[in-house]
């Protein structure tokens, strides 16, 4: 999971470049970076964020760099952009994605006498790959083409060449890509929370597979998507997306409402508040809210956003340390009440359960209901860095649990009405320390985001 964004202006680009980079610093925790082409040459830069934000690692950039195009990226995993000298001139690269077959790929290359000088926690750089596939071609778009032949997964990428700004959506659209503009200034985003405050304006979303060139003359349509391809992530809306971001014109803030207006609806608990984990987990509660009539408040709130978020940290130490830090109880809030809380999922269970259930129970509270806004993650994720394992997964390991082995077949598991469902989340209940416990159903989130089911990614809920 990461976060890329572009720029290319008639004048300097670095005010666009740093704030619109910086608006997607939720995408990742590992590394952020920058590539401008300034008036002496492609300048490229890269730091580790792990300790300190974007803005204030790259402020000394924003203050010395000056060009007309320029891309920047805030990545959970790989070191980027990467710099390449091709045939075709230089360029920077930037992705979003997951390469399934990078290492086979790297094998193949190396066998054909390709060189690789980047790597990522002792294995392939997915980016340098990415950019060393598309070298291969005759020219950028052949070698976009040709680099999508090769890989499996989902990449989503923008190149920075002299002569514009390629962007590319995955094929599949898993991952997403919008076009703004400004007063003759063009800007691509994974997503438009970068593009308010700047006072950029939605001009569209690209389609799966499409290509689009941006430079100071404006925009060039390279190839067409197709929008029958679509497959976009619904853990955008859910969880991974911002507030504030709209994917293929719905709002995130508002489908997460909707999610929390269903699972009230299904539900007969009674209670005393609603409330939400922060900051994913506070919109789904405030539609819970709404539709249940319960008052809203914060028992939990989260101390600054520069602890970030402990879902995408690559350790499982650094995941609990972010989470045991970042939130903090308010007893008088919490004390004696019975307490309806949203979470926006539930993936492997230890952080909701050591830092934030006990947090609640440690400060009085009566009852705690976890209410997730999307049905229990049964599939490791095959197109992002985000879950890497079945073992990882609470409802696998309750599945295990409940079996004594690891069952072929978990399509009952899979019912919501069967059951064996009714078992794992009785487990999972347990495991979590919870009063009660009650998933969304995948139909029902699927109305709350309003696309048709067809056009979405739910592999990690069904497998599909």
């Amino acid at each position: 999971m990461s976060g890329i964004f572009g720029v290319a202006s008639k004048t300097d680009c670095m005010k666009h470049l740093f704030y619109g980079t910086d608006y997607l610093s939720h995408l990742g925790t590992q590394y952020g970076g920058i590539a401008v082409q300034t008036r002496s040459g492609m300048v490229r830069k890269i730091r580790d964020i792990s300790t300190s934000q974007f803005k204030s690692k790259f402020e000394d950039e924003y203050d010395s760099l000056e060009g007309k195009l320029g891309i920047g990226v805030i990545s959970a995993s790989d070191t980027q952009p990467v710099f390449i000298h091709s045939k075709w001139g230089p360029f920077a690269l930037v992705m979003d994605g997951l390469v399934h077959n990078a290492e086979s790929l790297m094998q193949e290359m190396l066998g054909d006498r390709y060189t690789f000088s980047e790597e990522t926690h002792g294995g392939v750089n997915q980016v340098e790959l990415v950019a060393k596939l598309i070298s291969h071609g005759e020219d950028i778009v052949s070698g976009i083409d040709h680099m999508y032949s090769k890989i499996e997964g989902s990449c989503s990428l923008l190149l920075l060449h002299d002569d514009g700004i390629y962007a590319a959506r995955a094929p599949d659209g898993h991952t997403a890509m919008v076009l703004g503009e400004q007063d003759g200034i063009y800007s691509v985003s994974s997503e438009s929370c970068s593009f308010p405050n700047l006072g950029i304006k939605t001009k569209k979303y690209l389609m799966p597979g499409e290509v689009i060139k941006i430079n100071d003359s404006g925009i060039v349509q390279i190839k067409d998507g197709d929008p029958q391809c679509n497959k976009i992530c619904a853990f955008l809306w859910v969880y991974t997306g911002f507030p504030a971001s709209t994917f293929e014109g719905i709002s995130t803030e508002v489908v997460r409402e909707n999610c929390g207006k269903a699972l009230a609806r299904r539900d007969t608990v009674e209670a005393d508040m609603a409330a939400g984990v922060p900051d994913s987990g506070l919109g789904h509660g405030i539609g819970y809210s709404h539709e249940s009539g319960l008052p809203y408040r914060r028992p939990l709130v989260k101390y600054t956003a520069g602890y970030g978020r402990s879902y995408t940290p690559p350790t499982q130490d650094k995941r609990d340390l972010i989470a045991q830090m970042k939130l903090i109880p308010i007893e008088e809030v919490i004390k004696g009440n019975r307490i309806v809380l949203m979470e926006d999922s539930i993936v492997r269970g230890t952080q909701l359960k050591n830092f934030t259930v006990i947090k609640l129970w440690e400060s009085g509270a009566k009852e705690v209901h976890v209410r997730p806004a999307c049905p229990p993650l049964m599939f490791p994720c095959r197109y992002n860095l985000s879950t890497r394992t079945e073992s990882e997964l609470v409802a696998r390991r309750a599945i295990k649990d409940i079996e004594g082995e690891r069952p072929d077949d978990i399509s009952e598991y899979l019912d919501p009405d069967s059951e064996k469902y009714k078992l794992m989340v009785d487990w999972i209940a347990r495991d979590l320390g919870v009063t009660t416990l009650q998933y969304q159903r995948l139909d029902d989130l699927v109305e709350a985001i309003g696309m048709p089911k067809d056009k979405l990614c739910l592999h990690c809920w069904s497998g599909e």
